[in-house]
Order: structure tokens, then C-alpha cells, then sequence
């Protein structure tokens, strides 16, 4: 019968927070929460709490928010939990002191198939890069980033048409399930420690910053189209359309030649507004101009009439 853990958990955000609610209803000890600090946001600055922190206030979790990890009073109040294992999800690199702290160490659930995709964004750079599938990995932490020896994988189909905000649901899904039952294997003291694949070609997901989400008109359609779908709905790809930032969620791929020049833009003014890339075109069907909502293709034309009349955006 597997032994009962005192768990201390860490992470931010959403994508967190299934992790949280399984180990909290498991036969595990949550005995304590690690999270971000409150930040302004919105037009008031008002603080905001994170995901993990909400989850944690409603089921009365014990909750601390360092500004610096390696804070002596901070490490004080971490030792005095007297956990067993720290498990990350989504959280901030730590630093060794807090990592390597409890006597089971640190495991992290990563959402990707290691050693792919280390970094900040490896849902969305899976998508953007066209891959067929990914998933999740859980690993114990160790000096630097990611690549700490595997315990559990699990993987999971990308669909041809899935946005990140769709495989971010489906991998939470199936997160807290690689998740809950590698803390059991762990408190049973049976589980698996692999060492990464050494690859020389290993792919990466770093942080994504708004040139990253611009798109280039001269790319193909397949590549345009895997970009809008790996930063859709957040942070959402972008163009530009009369000086205004345009954002597309969703759209079509064209696939047929023509001699426009690339960014060009062809539309019928009612139903489709179109953009020639290097093989074909790119057809909008969602999307948002800077200062509006952000609407379907049809209704956004009603409210724009002229568009495309001027030729290449």
C-alpha cells in the first residue's frame, strides 16, 4: 500500500490547477502552496491573484508567495512544512536549495515529450512547428532546466485543425493523471528513472514575445497556418491591415498558386477576406482589429466595407 506524502506544490496558472485539485483529493497531504506573488493588472491595477493561489484560498491550503526563493525567511517557513516531495507545474526555475530540500527531492510535470520542447511554451511551439503529437512528462529536477530523468510519459494526437487553447485543455487532462500516479509510485518507492534521449537535434520552446506572433506573408500557408493555430486564442498571431493590428484566431489554408504578391489581399467583401502567401492564401474566419471585439469574417466586413480595394496591406 502506498505511504501518504506531505506534498508541497508550486505553480501559477491554469494549466496548474487540475494538477493541485487531483493531488488534494488523493490520499496525499497537501501541506502547502507555492505560488506568484500578486500583480496589478487591468485598467484599475487592482492585484490579482494567480490560478493556483484562488484553488488554494477556496479549499483553505496553506499559501506562500516569495518574491525571491532563495530568501532565508521564505526557506525557514519551507522547511518547517517538513515535506516529503515538492512537485512543480508551471512554476519559475528553482534555485538548488529549495529543489533538493525534501528527502523524496523535486518532481516536475513538464507538457511536452521530453527532451523536446524544454522551455516556457512548449504547447504552443509544438503546434507552431507542425508536430503530429506530443504530451506530458513528469522528471525529477536536477542542476540545469528540463533535463532531470523521466518517471512517466503519456502522449497524446495533434489534430490538423487544434488551436493551443485546445491541446492546452487536453494535456491538463491527462497532466493530472501522469501526475497522481507517479506521486503513488514514488510514495511506494517503485518507479522508473530514465535519462533523456541524447539527441543532437533537440528541439526547444522558448518564451514567446509579440514579434514572434508576427506573421510573414512571404512563409507558406501551412507554416502561417500552424502559427495562427499554435498562438490561438493567447497571445494570437498578427498583421498588420490599414495601420491597424489585425489578430486571427482561426482561419483556412489555401493551397493552389497564383501571382500575387505576398500580404496582398482578396475579398468579395461579405463572406471572405483572404491573404496571398507563397503558395496560396490564407482565409480569416475569426479574428480581431486593434479597438474591437473580435468578431467572425462576416460581421467583420459588414462593419468594413472597402477593405482590400487599396490592393497589398
Amino acid at each position: 500500500m502506498n505511504k501518504s506524502l506531505r506534498i508541497v506544490f508550486m505553480g501559477t496558472p491554469e494549466f496548474a490547477v487540475p494538477m493541485l485539485d487531483t493531488l488534494y483529493h488523493s490520499s496525499h497531504q497537501i501541506v502547502g502552496v507555492i505560488t506568484a506573488p500578486d500583480k496589478p493588472a487591468g485598467r484599475g491595477m487592482q492585484l490579482s491573484e494567480s490560478d493556483v493561489k484562488k484553488y488554494a484560498v477556496a479549499n483553505g491550503l496553506h499559501i506562500l508567495q516569495p518574491e525571491k526563493l532563495k530568501n532565508e525567511t521564505f526557506l525557514d517557513e519551507l522547511r518547517a512544512l517538513n515535506a516529503d516531495l515538492f512537485v512543480v507545474v508551471a512554476f519559475r526555475m528553482l534555485p538548488v536549495v529549495v529543489w533538493d530540500m525534501p528527502p523524496l527531492g523535486t518532481i516536475n510535470l513538464h507538457a511536452s515529450l521530453l527532451p523536446n520542447y524544454r522551455g516556457a511554451a512548449p504547447i504552443n511551439w509544438a503546434i507552431i512547428n507542425g508536430e503530429k503529437e506530443t504530451g506530458v512528462t513528469t522528471f525529477k529536477l536536477q542542476h540545469e532546466i528540463d533535463t532531470g530523468q523521466i518517471i512517466m510519459r503519456d502522449r497524446v494526437a495533434i489534430r490538423d485543425d487544434e488551436t493551443v487553447g485546445e491541446l492546452y485543455h487536453e494535456l491538463m487532462g491527462i497532466g493530472k493523471d501522469v501526475l497522481l500516479k507517479t506521486v503513488n509510485a514514488i510514495a511506494s518507492g517503485d518507479y522508473p528513472l530514465l535519462p533523456q534521449d541524447h539527441i543532437t537535434d533537440v528541439k526547444h520552446a522558448p518564451k514567446i514575445f509579440k514579434d514572434d506572433c508576427k506573421i510573414d506573408w512571404t512563409n507558406n500557408t501551412t507554416s502561417i497556418y500552424n502559427l495562427i493555430r499554435g498562438l490561438s486564442p493567447y497571445p494570437a498571431a498578427w498583421t498588420t491591415l490599414q495601420g491597424k493590428t489585425l489578430k486571427i484566431y482561426t482561419a483556412d489554408k489555401l493551397i493552389e498558386p497564383h501571382s500575387k504578391p505576398s500580404g496582398e489581399i482578396e475579398t468579395d467583401g461579405k463572406t471572405y477576406l483572404k491573404f496571398a502567401c507563397a503558395d496560396g492564401y490564407i482565409s480569416l474566419k475569426d479574428l480581431q482589429l486593434e479597438g474591437k471585439k473580435r468578431m467572425g469574417i462576416e460581421e467583420f466586413l459588414r462593419g468594413n466595407r472597402g477593405i482590400g480595394e487599396t490592393g497589398n496591406q
